[in-house]
């Protein structure tokens, strides 16, 4: 791999991308799986006309090109993209890590966490099988691979580990274990029981929740990380729409979606019990959250008085405390400091969701720069990277 690094320049802001993706290669797990386990681990099969992702005989989840930046660079429409490419149409950069750190280059990007794209945005579909130590294996086959790459990037490429979120235990154990290789945060579904654990306000979570804090491993949340919200994504749009509509339909309530995330978090009362405990919304965007927090604080005060009086703060409080989100596309209309000054400059972070639909790419940077421009210097460079720097330890 590269060992691609960039100077220390005391002028230049520290950047980091807080939301970028792999577009998984068909071969992903079967090239990393030892002979015995070669036929059981995720491979690529068409099932009923459609290329699907088959673990253990059993199609988990649909396989598709996962990105919309071709191999030349352009941006093709989502539909196309999506439902029609193969793999071999994707952008290099979406899955060959030497090419992303090149990418990162032309971009002026230093660091950058990447999420999945077709294992479920939260890993959750490799937790699809009856069988447990199978699941526990492949998780551990990527999340090793994972580390590599961090590790040959020299920090600049931050894949997140993948949780066995069908259990507390497991979950606790590889937290441990990635933590030692080097990794600075977890990837999390947001709806556990969905495999079979329980959900996430259940105080059995604890041990994971205190691993987390004392690791320094800061909890990720994608939207769209379970089968329950992707199943809350297929019914939001009406079925007249074309299918690009469907899809802006989707993405835009997928963000919102998140709020959902976010405010069974914060009363679960987890942050009361694990001070320390840090958790990322990501690809949510930020407009949103001032409202829910506001509605939260009245609705608990109007609905839940007596459990209200519980939490050691206002609900709304802990956001700013525990919680941060990522920024990319917002303030069309010049309200980016209204907007920071209700969420915290501390708790944004600056994504470009490449290769996904609504990425910034080619030119992150300069795409949000007359927006940052409405932000005194030492808010833009936080926003840009330096919180990111210190939540990633980087």
């Amino acid at each position: 791999m590269s060992e691609t690094s960039l100077a220390p320049d005391a002028a230049a802001p520290f950047i980091v991308d807080a939301d970028s993706h792999w577009c998984e290669a068909p071969d992903l797990f079967t090239r990393l799986a030892p002979p015995a386990l070669v036929d059981r681990v995720p491979r690529v099969e068409e099932v009923d006309g459609e290329p699907m992702w088959v673990m253990d005989g059993h199609p988990i989840g649909r396989f598709s090109a996962g990105g919309v930046i071709a191999r030349d660079g352009s941006k093709e429409t989502s539909d196309i993209a999506l439902n029609h490419w193969s793999h071999d149409q994707v952008h290099l950069g979406a899955h060959d890590p030497d090419v992303r750190l090149a990418v990162m280059d032309e971009c002026g990007i230093d660091a950058q966490i990447i999420f999945p794209s077709t294992i479920g945005l939260g890993g959750q579909d490799l937790g699809m099988v009856d069988d447990e130590a199978l699941c526990r294996v492949v998780v551990e086959m990527y999340n090793d691979r994972m580390a590599e790459i961090q590790a040959a990037s020299h920090d600049r490429l931050l894949p997140l580990p993948l949780m066995p979120a069908w259990s507390v235990e497991r979950c606790v154990t590889e937290a441990k274990r990635v933590a030692d290789l080097g990794c600075r945060g977890v990837n999390m579904t947001s709806d556990p029981q969905d495999l079979g654990a329980p959900d996430l306000a259940s105080r059995d979570w604890d041990p994971f929740w205190e691993v987390c804090a004392g690791l320094h491993l800061p909890v990720h949340f994608h939207i769209g990380a379970s089968a329950t919200t992707m199943g809350f994504y297929g019914s939001y749009p009406w079925p007249s729409h074309p299918p690009n509509t469907r899809l802006a339909i989707g993405g835009t309530l997928l963000f919102i979606g998140n709020a959902r995330v976010v405010t069974n978090l914060i009363l679960s009362g987890m942050f009361d019990r694990h001070p320390d405990l840090k958790m990322v919304s990501v690809e949510s965007g930020v407009g949103w959250i001032p409202f829910i927090l506001e509605a939260l604080d009245y609705e608990m005060a109007e609905n839940a008085g007596p459990e209200l009086a519980e939490f050691k703060k206002l609900p709304s409080e802990y956001f700013r405390s525990n919680l941060y989100a990522t920024f990319w596309f917002e303030n069309n209309r010049n309200k980016l400091p209204d907007l920071i000054e209700a969420v915290g400059e501390d708790n944004i972070l600056f994504e470009t969701d490449f290769p996904h639909p609504t990425c910034l790419y080619p030119h992150p940077l300069q795409t949000v720069e007359a927006k940052m421009a409405t932000l005194p210097e030492t808010t833009r460079r936080k926003i840009l990277g330096e919180n990111a720097r210190q939540l990633y330890r980087l």
